[in-house]
């Protein structure tokens, strides 16, 4: 770990005053992934503002129905939220299926958004990397690529994203709100995190003197009829093999809103438009949940030792629909 200076920030803009003023600065959260990054030598700020103590922990219920999430809010304080639990409980068990319980204490939804891939090859100083080292190669791509892309990939990164909230946030439409010195703008979540094309070192969208003051949930009455479901090597404490966050509403045996994405799968969370439009307004039913399924990895390139995800997320896929239509039928 290089030596670096800290400092607390009093606000929002005086943060993004000191980032702007340093030559390569990082805001500081929870440091639930920051630090581990510093630890290993990949991320190798000179200075770190802490973020942890600004008022952005709010969660704000809007007379919409929309809700906003400040972004120093903790995890656990969002899965637990009444209202989330109530009316998106697929961010709820999206959030619960992530990490441990005191790492759920600690995070953060900014730096939730903000964390970079689990990949063992960004870990590994000794490999190429082209996220960690732009230039110097993949060795993912020939090597041990079992927790790899299958969608989005490129000749210079197969990573996959390993957050679990920011598929949920994906599927719900969400928004993030940054401040930087040029003022404040709103980036959909869709449009957050980028797929690696050949700058895979850039995970998202942000400019380096911005910084996320929350994220906005809008109203979709819908999202009540939702679920998060992930398959995983362990029951706990692992990153998904494969994740869905499905919307699905029903009305006398047909769709009428459908809302997909997958984790796991990509660089980004994935939402899966193709899925969405091949169930709108169809029968709620195995056969079209399939279709819908084979839609949403229409795409989908294999590897030597990754291939089976995609018939794995196909199967989560329809199980998924499949138990939200039968939810619905029963009431």
């Amino acid at each position: 770990m290089n030596n670096f200076s800290y400092t607390r920030a009093s606000s929002a803009g005086d943060a993004v005053s000191q980032v702007a003023s340093a030559v390569a600065a990082k805001f500081l959260g929870g440091g639930t992934n920051l630090v581990d990054l510093m630890r290993e030598n990949i991320e190798r700020p000179d200075h770190l503002i802490d973020v942890s103590a600004l008022p952005l922990r709010d969660i704000q219920e809007h007379a919409d129905g929309s809700i906003t999430i400040g972004a120093a809010a903790r995890n656990s304080a969002v899965a637990d939220h009444a209202a989330i639990r109530r009316r998106f409980p697929l961010l709820s068990r999206a959030i619960v299926s992530g990490a441990s319980g005191q790492i759920r204490n600690m995070a953060t939804v900014g730096g939730n958004l903000m964390q970079r891939t689990r990949c063992c090859y960004f870990y590994d100083q000794a490999a190429a990397c082209n996220k960690r080292a732009p230039g110097s190669g993949c060795d993912a791509i020939g090597g041990f690529n079992r927790m790899h892309a299958i969608l989005g990939a490129s000749d210079h990164c197969i990573a996959t994203h390993p957050s679990d909230m920011c598929v949920a946030l994906a599927a719900l439409d969400a928004t993030v709100d940054v401040e930087s010195p040029r003022g404040s703008r709103t980036i959909p979540s869709s449009e957050f995190h980028r797929l690696p094309g050949d700058t895979p070192h850039l995970d998202t969208q942000l400019q380096p003197d911005e910084l996320i003051v929350s994220v906005a949930i809008p109203a979709l009455d819908a999202a009540r009829h939702s679920l998060y479901r992930k398959v995983r090597d362990r029951s706990s404490y692992a990153f998904g093999l494969v994740s869905v966050a499905a919307i699905l509403h029903v009305e006398r045996g047909t769709t009428r809103t459908a809302r997909i994405a997958l984790g796991g799968v990509a660089h980004k969370p994935w939402r899966a438009y193709a899925a969405e439009e091949a169930l709108q307004d169809g029968q709620a039913d195995d056969q079209m949940f399939r279709r819908a399924a084979e839609a949403a990895l229409g795409g989908a390139q294999g590897l030597a030792y990754n291939a089976f995800k995609i018939e794995l997320a196909k199967r989560l896929i329809v199980s998924t629909l499949s138990e939200l239509a039968r939810t619905q039928e029963a009431r």
